[in-house]
């Protein structure tokens, strides 16, 4: 007999296409649900975010547009959120879609991480840093670290971001200057340091052995609105500078008071690990000094974090007595 159109050929229990179960037969166990977010949500998402553009997300990944698109409204059900928004001309995330993004690179880098065969036998310590690193603890840091535990590499990384590629999961541990606000992270404070003025190598104020933050204020402040901690509210109000030039990393911000077009404020260490012929350091006087923070993803981590948090306060605390600042101007 044929089937009706549309009709289950297997038919339903007890009907003439399917015999009948025992009651005492266990049911089958139910299929185990889908995930309803996968891997590549996640990346066409980061696409999308880095390129600001839907087509050229398209692009990046091997994928049509329409793909892509249909990929992030998807993710965008199951969250129950805009990530993106698409009411003007450039796209643009959306609050959520900021916060989301941190998270979801965080957890593209593990899962790329944890499939990395060439990282299984050593699986090094990743140890992220915006600008000047450890300052004048740099060099022991790695040293000691070499010596206890060769089998773990350090890997110092300069990232050129806020958190050092911590919250997007490029790093285990940052080195960090000044608050953090970003959620999720665990900081501890390992030493204060002094801030200096970085002036032009020729100009008038490079002489002087000493400047406030007043000698400052009449000229533009460059300021690095990506990776640095100096802002216009460390002068006082009545105080601020007359004009500032921002730019997005050390590299531009070093140019730009060497080439003239304004000054700097920057911790100590800067003059060591960043020493330009066009730049001359000058120490502040009444800066207010700047914490040094090791800083870690709150939850589960590489193994060796508490013996990179150990070393560096053992470091600090036998080197800091000897690491008296500089009273005088140092000019790369």
């Amino acid at each position: 007999m044929s089937n009706p159109e549309g009709a289950d050929p297997a038919g339903e229990p007890g009907s003439p296409g399917r015999p009948a179960r025992d009651a005492a037969t266990p049911a089958p166990a139910p299929a185990p649900p889908t995930r309803a977010v996968e891997l590549r949500h996640l990346r066409a998402f980061l696409a999308v975010a880095d390129e600001g553009n839907v087509t050229r997300a398209a692009a990046h990944l091997g994928l049509t547009q329409p793909a892509v698109s249909r990929t992030l409204a998807a993710l965008e059900r199951h969250l129950g959120i805009r990530l993106v928004d698409r009411s003007t001309h450039h796209l643009a995330l959306t609050p959520e879609g900021v916060a989301f993004r941190d998270k979801a690179a965080a957890a593209v880098a593990a899962f790329d991480e944890a499939l990395d065969t060439g990282r299984l036998r050593h699986w090094p310590l990743r140890l992220g840093h915006a600008w000047s690193a450890f300052g004048p603890y740099t060099t022991p840091l790695l040293r000691g670290w070499q010596e206890r535990y060769p089998a773990t590499p350090l890997e110092l990384l300069r990232i050129d971001d806020r958190t050092a590629g911590l919250t997007r999961g490029e790093v285990d541990a940052a080195l960090l200057r000044g608050p953090v606000e970003a959620p999720g992270l665990v900081t501890e404070v390992l030493f204060t340091e002094a801030r200096v003025a970085a002036v032009t190598a020729d100009g008038p104020l490079a002489s002087r052995t000493s400047l406030r933050l007043a000698d400052l204020a009449g000229g533009p402040v460059v300021l690095n609105t990506v990776s640095g901690t100096t802002t216009p509210a460390l002068w006082p109000p009545e105080a601020r500078p007359a004009a500032t030039l921002t730019v997005a990393n050390t590299d531009d911000w070093l140019t730009a008071i060497a080439a003239g077009r304004g000054h700097g404020v920057s911790a100590a260490s800067t003059a060591a690990m960043h020493p330009h012929p066009g730049v001359a350091y000058v120490p502040l006087e009444d800066a207010p000094g700047i914490p040094v923070l090791l800083a870690r993803r709150d939850g589960p981590g590489h193994p060796a974090l508490p013996k990179l948090a150990a070393l560096a306060r053992e470091i600090v605390a036998r080197h800091s007595a000897h690491q008296a600042p500089a009273r005088r101007p140092h000019q790369a």
